[in-house]
């Protein structure tokens, strides 16, 4: 298809807006109740650590309109949900690992009635000593890993010369994934113990083996659907299998449908969240800000059970190096072991935990030697051989870290601001402003090979209408969108005649999670390798209805609606191709396969390949501090973003803008309390802040890196999702540099993260000079 004819590359609404807007759109929870649908509600753990002595059910199993109060006992396959580790039940057996771990599962015809059943539960759990902390496990010696660790180059000696040492610690905290629809599943019994799945879940084939593995059942027993998700972040990757779990268990006693839905105070207190990160550092640096030398030690709270701790760990060292050439190193990690909700997916996968200790480490630098963050960060880019090797050993390609940081400072007027702010701050003794400079490089592609595949499976009607199926899950960030456009791009097609169906195990099997920032990138090479045997497959009929020989089929073009051979200037209508393609008896129907190449790593050696590539990005960022209250806003950001051949413009920059503000939420006002018993206190929205339209910048500038195709990429674009996250780091440093403008009276900053507004007045406080 020609560009002038394809909607490649064009600023187009989500495929789904006009039904978000409208209501029309139908979740989990949306769907019509099948007949004799019950609910569910899980009776949870109030302890953070505990040995279920009694546990009694009668009474409530009694009750009219209770349908089953069910138990470990009453599971007929595997009592466990685990991703891979093994090491989490679905109903606690004997002992309880958090609190909001389910232990009994109330099936009835109301939410009343299964609050009523709940409250004739008779349980009894005597406590056990509760690890809260990431401190408290690192003493007990509780971990859910074994050490990582990724070096070069020689430490001490670069330490033993560097210009400047500096030592310190880091911590940052969870994230709530805060979507906005909470979890939820329905499950409806087929006929010869069958079942369907109808799940908010990224992916649908975990659901599926999970719930296949409680029900003690085979995988083509259970059929997992997709509609779409109200938000997901991660949270929604792993998590999911425990509720559709719980609905399938309860389905399989009844055999009636069992909805599972959860409240946004139970979904807060009952699911995993961002990994809290505690580090130490040691860093090296020349006098003019260059890094010599870096050694982090870092440690994540993985809650209860391993999830996928583990390898958001690897990719917190994976990235501890951000943008930066470090010459010599060492990174080390474990996941410690605490009596929290499992900790899992969230946008950046430890990818924003491990950048922000060394944009911690450059901030530090630059204070003490009077440097510009835009300049300090400069200097320490990647570059041209030998400064072009992760500390992993993989080559950064494509560098596009100068361009960015050259083309962002001038169209951000970053020096004329620069000055602009320090006249502004001489002449205003209660509100300071900063300014600061972030870059982003980010790896993409799941670091563990075997899921880098996806599948497409792609019909067309003999109407000349298409349906495609593909392996992602549309959670609002527009995958759909997407591979709506790639497929109406390969087909010649008009966008209205392409339909995109519901994400289902039964048409894709096998299939990864929408995860990664990785859907666009292997669903859609997957969608467009089937639309291309379709398209090659059709040219040999075109070749007979525009009367051309076979040997002129590559000149054959499909676009706009019409098959068309320039040189002997003959069309025919897609419809009618369709038409005579089933008169012939030519399958109209194929599927599409694509697996990524080269992604390897050897954990042992702390060498590999495990990124297909990188995403790169920049954010000039200035920010307001109120000294009398410590509250701060945004006053404007500029985004430069390299997103390669952007396949729909308009998604793309709405991921930046969303992932951005998602970022200055975890690292400015989300603040997860939990008491000394363990009780999660900010459960809710009034408790706990999520960024809303207020705290978006007034001046909110966000363009795409402009000619900058990425190779062996569909259509040469680039993920998106999880990179511009990131970006907020460089709030801190822009905070930083206002509360710096407050005075001098500590000898060095210190400011906790998420920085509220109190955070942030005690650290002018520490800065005011003594009277």
């Amino acid at each position: 298809m020609s560009p002038k004819a394809s909607a490649l590359g064009t600023s187009l609404p989500h495929e789904s807006g006009h039904l978000h807007v409208s209501g029309e759109a139908r979740y989990v929870d949306d769907l019509p109740p099948p007949r004799g649908m019950l609910v569910a509600q899980a009776l949870t753990s109030n302890v953070a650590h505990g040995f279920i002595r009694r546990l009694d059910v009668r009474r409530a199993r009694v009750l009219p309109g209770v349908h089953a109060v069910l138990t470990a006992e009453d599971i007929p396959g595997h009592n466990d949900i685990s991703p891979f580790a093994r090491d989490e039940e679905l109903l606690a057996s004997s002992e309880v690992h958090c609190i909001g771990q389910s232990i009994a599962l109330v099936v009835a015809e109301s939410l009343e009635l299964c609050r009523a059943g709940l409250a004739r539960i008779e349980i009894d759990i005597e406590p056990l000593p509760a690890i809260l902390s990431i401190e408290a496990a690192r003493a007990a010696g509780s971990f859910l890993s074994n050490e990582h660790v990724i070096e070069r180059g020689h430490l001490e000696t670069a330490f033993a010369g560097a210009k400047l040492r500096l030592e310190g610690t880091v911590e940052t905290g969870g994230q709530d994934h805060f979507y906005l629809e909470t979890h939820a599943s329905l499950v409806t019994p087929l006929e010869d113990r069958s079942f369907l799945v109808q799940s908010s879940t990224q992916h649908p084939s975990e659901v599926q083996a999970k719930v296949a593995e409680v029900l003690g059942l085979s995988s083509s027993a259970v059929v997992v659907e997709c509609p779409r998700m109200g938000g997901g972040f991660g949270g929604k990757e792993t998590q999911a299998a425990n509720f559709a779990a719980l609905a399938a268990l309860g389905a399989h006693h009844t055999r009636r449908p069992v909805k599972v839905w959860l409240n946004r105070d139970q979904d807060m207190i009952c699911t995993g969240k961002r990994h809290p990160f505690w580090s130490r550092f040691r860093a090296g640096f020349e006098a003019d800000g260059r890094i010599t030398a870096l050694e982090v030690e870092t440690y994540s709270d993985g809650g209860f059970s391993a999830d996928l701790s583990k390898p958001v760990l690897d990719r917190a060292l994976f990235h501890l190096d951000n943008a930066y050439f470090i010459p010599n190193l060492r990174f080390s990690g474990r996941v410690v072991r605490t009596h929290q909700p499992s900790n899992t997916a969230f946008r950046g996968f430890g990818g924003p935990q491990g950048m922000f200790v060394v944009e911690h480490v450059l901030n530090l630098a630059a204070e003490r030697l009077g440097l510009d963050s835009a300049e300090i960060r400069e200097r320490n880019f990647y570059g041209p051989a030998p400064r072009n090797l992760t500390p992993y050993g993989q080559e950064v390609t494509e560098n596009r870290l100068a361009r960015i940081h050259s083309e962002l400072l001038e169209s951000a007027e970053y020096r004329a601001r620069q000055a602009s702010i320090a006249a502004h701050n001489q002449s205003h003794r209660w509100k300071k402003r900063g300014l600061a400079f972030q870059p982003v490089k980010f790896g993409i592609s799941f670091t563990n090979a075997m899921l880098n595949q996806a599948g497409a499976l792609v019909n067309i009607f003999i109407d000349g209408s298409v349906q495609v199926n593909h392996g992602g899950t549309e959670m609002g960030q527009g995958l759909h969108t997407k591979m709506r456009v790639i497929a109406a791009h390969e087909l010649g097609l008009p966008l209205s005649r392409i339909r995109l169906m519901t994400t289902a195990t039964d048409k894709i099997p096998n299939t990864s999670a929408t995860a990664a920032s990785s859907g666009a990138d292997l669903n859609g090479q997957a969608v467009r390798q089937a639309c291309v045997t379709l398209r090659e497959r059709l040219k040999e009929v075109a070749c007979g209805l525009l009367e051309i020989p076979e040997t002129e089929r590559a000149g054959v073009i499909f676009e706009d609606g019409q098959v068309r051979h320039p040189a002997s200037k003959m069309t025919v209508d897609f419809s009618a191709l369709t038409v005579r393609a089933h008169r012939d008896q030519v399958s109209l129907s194929a599927t599409g396969y694509y697996r990524t190449p080269n992604i390897h790593y050897d954990e042992a050696q702390g060498r590999g390949h495990p990124f297909h590539y990188f995403a790169y990005g920049g954010a000039v960022i200035e920010v307001e501090v109120n000294g009398f209250t410590g509250e701060h806003r945004l006053r404007r950001v500029d985004v430069l973003h390299d997103v390669g051949d952007s396949l729909v413009p308009s998604v793309d920059r709405g991921q930046i803008e969303g992932g951005f503000i998602q970022g200055l939420g975890w690292l400015t006002s989300e603040e997860l309390v939990v008491a000394e018993s363990g009780e999660l206190r900010t459960h809710s929205p009034d408790t706990y802040k999520i960024p809303a339209l207020g705290e978006a910048p007034p001046d909110f500038f966000v363009h795409l890196l402009e000619r900058a195709p990425q190779p062996d990429v569909v259509h040469g674009s680039k993920a998106v999702g999880e990179p511009p996250f990131m970006l907020a780091i460089g709030v801190i440093t822009a905070l930083r540099q206002a509360i710096l403008a407050y005075g001098s009276g500590a000898a060095e900053l210190s400011l906790e993260i998420p920085a509220t507004p109190e955070a942030v007045l005690r650290a002018i406080e520490s800065r005011r000079e003594p009277r």
